[in-house]
Formats: C-alpha cells, sequence, structure tokens
C-alpha cells in the first residue's frame, strides 16, 4: 500500500469585514400584517369607477343560495343502508319565511342582466359581434361547469361499480347535479341580451303576462296533463323579469328611488295576496310532498318575490356601496395605508367570492355532500348529517355543521379555480 501524504490545506481566502455601521435586517412581517398587505393590494387593484355595489349583491346572492341549500337540502340514512333526500321544511312549515331570506335568485338573475347588457353594449362600440361576444361570455360557464360534470361523471360510474343502492345514487346525482338547471337558464337569457337591450321594460312585461296565463291555465285545466308540460316555459320566462330589470338598469333606469319602492311594495303585496287568497305555498323553494312548488318551474308567487327583491336590492346600493368602500385618507399623501379598514376586508372577501362565483356555486352541494358520506364510510352517524331534518335540534345541529361544508368548499373551490380563472375567464365579474 502506498504511503499518502497529507498536506495542509491551502488558505481560504475571506472577503474583508465592512468597516462601517451594519444595516438591520428588516423586520419580518406576522401573519396578520400579510394579512393586511393582501386585502389592502386587492382594494388598491380595484378600479375606481367599478361600481361595488354590484359585486355585493352578486355576492349575497351566492351566499344565500349556498346557505339555503345547507339548510334546507337534508340527506336521510334509512333503515335499509341506502340514503334519501329530504327538507326540513317538508316537516317544520312555519319555516317557510327564512326562503323569503334564502332564496335571492332574482337578485343574481338581476345583476346578471345588467352586467350583461352592459358588455354586450362595450362590446358593440368596439366593434365585437353577437357571435364573438356570446362565445366568450358562454365560456366562463361552460369551463367550470364540464369539468364539473366529467368529475361526478366519474363518481357516477365508481358508484355504480361499487354495486351502490340505486336510491343512494339517485340522491347524490340529484342534489349534485341540481345546480347545472341554474346555468342553464342563464345561459339562455345571455344569448337572449340583443333582445333585452333593445326593449327590456317590455320584455319584462310580457314575460310576467306569459307567466300569469300559464299559472292560470293550470287551474282551469287541471284535469288534463298538457298545462304542466306547457308551465315549463315558466322557467325561462319567470328569470327573465329580473334579467330584462338589469338590463334597464343597465341602460339608465332606477336612478330615482320611487321605482324601486314601487317595485319592493308592489310586488311584497302582490306576493302576500297570492298566498294568503291565491293558494300559493308560502315557501319560496321546494318541498317535498307538496304539489306546488314555487320554484320549479317559477309562478306568478315567486315572480312577484322576484320583483320584491329587486325592489330591495335597487335600495341597498347606497349603503352596501359604502359598506364596501374605505374613506380616503386623511394623512399626507405620500404616507402609504398600512392596515386594512373593515370596509376592505369586506370587498376583499366579496372580490374573492366574485372571482370564483360559479365555482362555488357548482360544487357547494359536493361540499355538503362530501361531509355526509365520508363519516358513513367510516361507520359513523351524527345528527344533523343523517337524521331525520324533522325537529328544531336538527336545524340546531346542522348550524354546526355549516362551517365544515365552508372547509370542504374552499378545498374544492381551491382545487378547481383554475376552469373558471383561466386567462380572460375570471368569472362573471365584468362590469
Amino acid at each position: 500500500m502506498t504511503d499518502l501524504e497529507l498536506r495542509p490545506p491551502s488558505p481560504v481566502r475571506r472577503p474583508p469585514l465592512p468597516t462601517g455601521p451594519l444595516r438591520p435586517l428588516p423586520p419580518r412581517r406576522t401573519p396578520w400584517q400579510a394579512l393586511h398587505t393582501a386585502v389592502l393590494r386587492i382594494d388598491a387593484a380595484t378600479p375606481a369607477e367599478r361600481d361595488r355595489a354590484i359585486d355585493v349583491l352578486r355576492a349575497l346572492a351566492i351566499a344565500g343560495v349556498v346557505l339555503g341549500h345547507w339548510l334546507v337540502s337534508g340527506v336521510v340514512l334509512q333503515a335499509g343502508g341506502h340514503l334519501v333526500g329530504d327538507s326540513p321544511l317538508g316537516h317544520l312549515p312555519g319555516l317557510a319565511p327564512v326562503t323569503w331570506i334564502l332564496q335571492p335568485l332574482a337578485v343574481f338573475f338581476l345583476v346578471g342582466g345588467r352586467v350583461s347588457a352592459r358588455s354586450y353594449a362595450t362590446a358593440r362600440a368596439r366593434g365585437i359581434g353577437y357571435r364573438p361576444w356570446l362565445a366568450q361570455r358562454l365560456a366562463r360557464l361552460l369551463r367550470p361547469a364540464t369539468a364539473f360534470a366529467l368529475t361526478w361523471g366519474l363518481v357516477w360510474l365508481g358508484l355504480v361499480l361499487a354495486g351502490t343502492a340505486h336510491e343512494t345514487i339517485h340522491t347524490l346525482m340529484w342534489l349534485a347535479y341540481s345546480p347545472l338547471w341554474f346555468l342553464g337558464v342563464y345561459a339562455l337569457l345571455i344569448a337572449a341580451t340583443p333582445l333585452v337591450h333593445k326593449a327590456g321594460a317590455r320584455i319584462a312585461v310580457a314575460a310576467c303576462l306569459v307567466v300569469a296565463a300559464l299559472d292560470a291555465s293550470r287551474v282551469l285545466f287541471a284535469d288534463s296533463g298538457w298545462p304542466d308540460t306547457l308551465r315549463l316555459l315558466n322557467i325561462p320566462a319567470g328569470w327573465l323579469v329580473p334579467y330584462c330589470l338589469g338590463a334597464v338598469w343597465a341602460a339608465g333606469g332606477f336612478t330615482r328611488r320611487r321605482p324601486a319602492v314601487a317595485l319592493l311594495l308592489g310586488g311584497g303585496g302582490a306576493m302576500a295576496a297570492l298566498i294568503l287568497w291565491g293558494g300559493y305555498p308560502a315557501s319560496m323553494v321546494g318541498v317535498p310532498g307538496s304539489t306546488l312548488s314555487n320554484l320549479s318551474p317559477p309562478t306568478l308567487a315567486a315572480v312577484a318575490f322576484g320583483l320584491a327583491q329587486t325592489g330591495a336590492a335597487l335600495l341597498l346600493r347606497g349603503p352596501l356601496r359604502r359598506a364596501v368602500t374605505a374613506p380616503a385618507p386623511t394623512g399626507p399623501a405620500t404616507a402609504p395605508r398600512s392596515r386594512a379598514t373593515w370596509a376592505q376586508f369586506l370587498w376583499a372577501a366579496v372580490a374573492l367570492l366574485n372571482l370564483s362565483a360559479v365555482t362555488v356555486f357548482l360544487w357547494h352541494q359536493t361540499a355538503m355532500l362530501t361531509t355526509t358520506v365520508i363519516p358513513l364510510g367510516l361507520g359513523h352517524t351524527f345528527p344533523g348529517l343523517h337524521t331525520s331534518p324533522d325537529s328544531l335540534a336538527w336545524i340546531a345541529a346542522r348550524f354546526g355543521w355549516i362551517a365544515v361544508f365552508a372547509v370542504v368548499l374552499l378545498v374544492l373551490a381551491t382545487a378547481f379555480r383554475d376552469r373558471e380563472g383561466a386567462p380572460g375567464n375570471r368569472a362573471i365579474i365584468n362590469q
């Protein structure tokens, strides 16, 4: 073996130490400070001319739909081990007035009509034709909806291959796919925007008359089956009313309070009269076992209710706008604000929800179903989640599960937000 010659290592040349005073390291930001910075950045990125009340109304409509579904859509585990749908409204009819708050679809169609009408007018001013404009608008719906439908299609296939009971598959698929009907109607109304843009008020009146005539046919021809089929026309006609009013708003209407007050009082009075003396149900959503639903398809009572909601939304524009608009800083103009106000926090929440509006709407029932099914797979059942919604105790327990649903929905929205947030496809937030 050859001996190894060990040599001392060569000296390492080090840079000379600085002779001047050392600069202190920048302070590390806390999570709370980072949150304030993010909120301030969202507020600063919002154009000054944007009407924030529009976004707040849309966010309230989405939140109302989500919370309403989570509270009135029960999934009950039967003795045979399969799942069936149920609702506390079928057991506790005194809760019907709650649906007057948790069924804000008319507000969403109102905002949608305004946004689409303004978008179409802007496209025409830029020389963009109807077809490219429509393709761009519909893509914002179809991309997230396609991902949603394909995902649940795979879930259905897995349930079938696993030999899941037919009743359970039907319940899960019905609740999961139920949001798609809304997007279908909304896409149809978007396609009709050029007509609505020209004669929104007249079309709204005509749509009201169509709903009234088809409702009357239900009474006059109760013994025959064709009016029930014909009443499916009430689905586009009923939601066309607030959509047209949104187009009127976009054209400069409703600048005064008087029309909004008339809509609120007239719509609310008509709804009350139809419920008290017209035989319409008080609930503004479907109730299991009921012979008549105000929502499937929309009835004249639902249209009157939508008119009242439209009036209330128009009257709340100012207060909502002020609630999410921070006052201008009073200090020197060069001093940036380091802490966000409550108004800026509210606006950040509204903006983020609007950026994922379609995704949240599509997946909110999936969040509820996921939370329901996972414990069953682990052999556990819980009140308010798997039990019959026939008591106030179920309602109280259900409120406890709302936070869990929200966390699961946040995970799903984060996973699928890219389908809605592709370049040029940032939800339905253009004004």
